[in-house]
């Protein structure tokens, strides 16, 4: 059985149309599928526990964007008989891009009713969290955090928040371990990466494969205003190599410890408060549609 889970939010206008391209998709495919809606914040991850739990093949779908994926992997119980797949339906669609899905929703539904899926790496933190595409703190928190905390729901709001951070935004302490070593950093931001791109096309990790038992680690210490914006610009293109302040590392396990009392980090666009990033690359157990 096929779950396609959207956002009943999203669900205006034009997108009834392209709701009704999927089922169309399955259909001629001979699938047997239902839709399902969010109503409410981690909605997503119910529906996924309750669907995983029954013992049953399925494969449960998120027709959204990072966000409803990251919910749906958080909700999975059964890792054997359930696989996961996006058609791309969102603000953010950084995982859609690492998995070569297309934008196009019937596309993205074909590869789901005609190929079987395969296995690919997902990060999971101590505290029970998992990730998909990349988990992190520093910049990329705060850019968030002035997003969400206004009423303005359209793209425009990342923009607007990113331009008042690149002014306001102080760099923070923290401690990585990483393959026996241990090293303090007051910096601009610290993230592991299974994904190659955050922020909906920031390649923070431009070599990363979501199937190679490896987190991607990137570390950017201090650097000062003048620098900054030409810093950003070569690390959101991918050129991570040519800012000195980087290093970007390989990595099956880390931990990204915060200094502070209270902080935040991400994890596809979803903030949790003081949750200590100390992860692992989880490999051949997620099946997902690429």
């Amino acid at each position: 059985m096929y779950y396609i889970i959207a956002n009943k939010l999203h669900l205006k206008g034009n997108s009834v149309k392209k709701l009704n391209e999927v089922g169309s998709v399955f259909e001629h495919a001979g699938c047997p599928y239902e839709f399902l809606y969010t109503d409410h914040a981690r909605h997503a991850t119910e529906l996924a526990r309750e669907i995983s739990s029954r013992g049953e093949e399925n494969s449960i779908i998120a027709m959204g964007g990072d966000g409803t994926l990251h919910e749906i992997l958080n909700g999975v119980e059964d890792f054997s008989k359930t696989a996961l797949g996006i058609i791309p339906f969102g603000t953010g669609n950084d995982f859609a891009e690492a998995a070569g899905i297309p934008s196009d929703v019937k596309e993205a539904a074909e590869i789901i009713a005609f190929r079987d899926p395969s296995k690919v790496d997902f990060i999971q933190l101590s505290s029970g969290l998992r990730s998909l595409n990349a988990v992190g703190m520093g910049i990329d928190v705060d850019v968030l955090r002035r997003a969400y905390s206004g009423k303005n729901n359209k793209k425009s709001k990342y923009f607007r928040a990113f331009i008042k951070t690149l002014f306001k935004f102080k760099s923070c302490d923290f401690t990585v371990k990483y393959n026996g070593e241990t090293e303090r950093h007051y910096g601009l931001i610290a993230a592991l990466g299974n994904g190659k791109q955050i922020g909906g096309g920031i390649k923070l990790f431009p070599e990363a494969q979501i199937d190679d038992g490896y987190m991607d680690m990137i570390v950017v210490d201090y650097i000062s205003r003048p620098k900054l914006i030409s810093a950003l610009l070569k690390l959101m293109r991918g050129k991570v190599n040519s800012v000195k302040e980087a290093k970007v590392l390989r990595v099956k396990e880390a931990s990204i410890i915060s200094e502070s009392e209270e902080f935040y980090i991400e994890a596809e666009g979803e903030l949790y408060k003081n949750m200590q990033i100390e992860a692992e690359i989880v490999t051949d157990k997620l099946k997902f549609y690429l």
